[in-house]
């Protein structure tokens, strides 16, 4: 087996989770499995060059523009695994597209945990949604699930049209994330590893010092630049990206004067929405009800009360609580 193989797919284990739990994320857990009634679905593929963009849509019904949502999977997953997730959003009265990238390697594309070489790559999936006419550039948001959900917030640092963020446990910190120390000997290595693999694919995508590249990569270094509202979703109990990562990051938000919500999740781990039935249903409804403020769309019903979740402002999260787990 290939290094770059062998690397990836440790990557892959500890960022969806795999050192915490054996059970397997089901993408469909809470989500249609097949396409609602009046929701159409299609997919393509958009190479600009370098990267080639894979799109999955879902449209409702009418005649459009509709307000737009942009999902991005966790790195585990595809964009053919999100279907669930946009078709819910479809049958809701959005446009939903998600998207995963391949780079082009020694002729070959490939898919990579670094798709974006440069600040182009990173807009570069909005700059083919704006071309659609079904899309409303003045209702554009991002969500996304772990990578999905760094990726969301790298999108909205990079694009001041975005009107809202949606990103469920993401690490904003890859220096500190990367850095930190490790009680178990497994991860130890599994970390060392994924450094090795981060800094290899950053070599061969740009000439920039590697700290420089971490820092890019990280939300939280991006904060200021994120206008857009945020809404944070995390386990409290997430070994794979501590909540210590949304609470630092909404801390910042905060403290520059942003429209940003977190909302921690009462022993929740890592990719706990395709894995826990009522801890997923609550963080969906209060991601919909976001969505719903801030694209001006019919509000959606809400939460259960019994939720398993506790929902505070990130004043209050990140105030006087120890840090999240190692």
């Amino acid at each position: 087996m290939q290094l770059h193989v062998i690397l990836r797919w440790c990557t892959l284990v500890v960022i969806t989770g795999g050192l915490v739990s054996c059970q397997l994320p089901n993408r469909y857990l809470m989500y249609p499995q097949e396409v609602p009634p009046r929701v159409q679905a299609w997919a393509e593929d958009v190479d600009t060059g370098a990267l080639r963009l894979h799109l999955e849509w879902a449209r409702p019904a009418g005649a459009g523009p509709f307000p737009t949502v942009l999902v991005h999977p966790d790195g585990s997953a595809t964009a053919a695994d999100m279907r669930g997730v946009i078709w819910d959003l479809a049958s809701r009265g959005y446009l939903a597209v998600a998207a995963d990238y391949r780079r082009l390697r020694e002729g070959t594309y490939r898919r990579t945990l670094l798709p974006w070489c440069n600040d182009a790559d990173v807009t570069q999936v909005l700059e083919v949604l704006r071309t659609q006419p079904l899309v409303d550039p003045q209702r554009l948001a991002a969500l996304g699930f772990s990578q999905g959900g760094i990726f969301s917030l790298l999108i909205a640092a990079h694009a001041p049209d975005i009107k809202a963020v949606v990103a469920y446990y993401p690490v904003t910190d890859f220096p500190q994330w990367l850095a930190a120390p490790r009680a178990n000997l497994m991860k130890r290595f599994v970390f060392h590893m994924i450094r090795e693999y981060f800094r290899r694919e950053a070599e061969s995508c740009t000439e920039e010092p590697w700290q420089t590249v971490l820092q890019k990569a990280s939300p939280l270094y991006q904060a200021e630049r994120i206008q857009a509202p945020v809404l944070l979703l995390h386990g409290d109990e997430d070994g794979a990206a501590p909540v210590d990562e949304s609470r630092r990051l909404a801390a910042r938000l905060s403290a520059l004067g942003r429209d940003v919500e977190l909302v921690v999740i009462a022993g929740g781990r890592h990719v706990f929405n395709f894995k826990h039935p009522a801890q997923a249903q609550y963080a969906w409804q209060v991601a919909l009800q976001w969505l719903a403020r801030h694209l001006g769309t019919t509000s959606v019903s809400q939460p259960s009360t019994d939720t398993h979740a506790e929902k505070r402002h990130a004043s209050a999260v990140c105030k006087d609580e120890p840090d999240g787990p190692a």
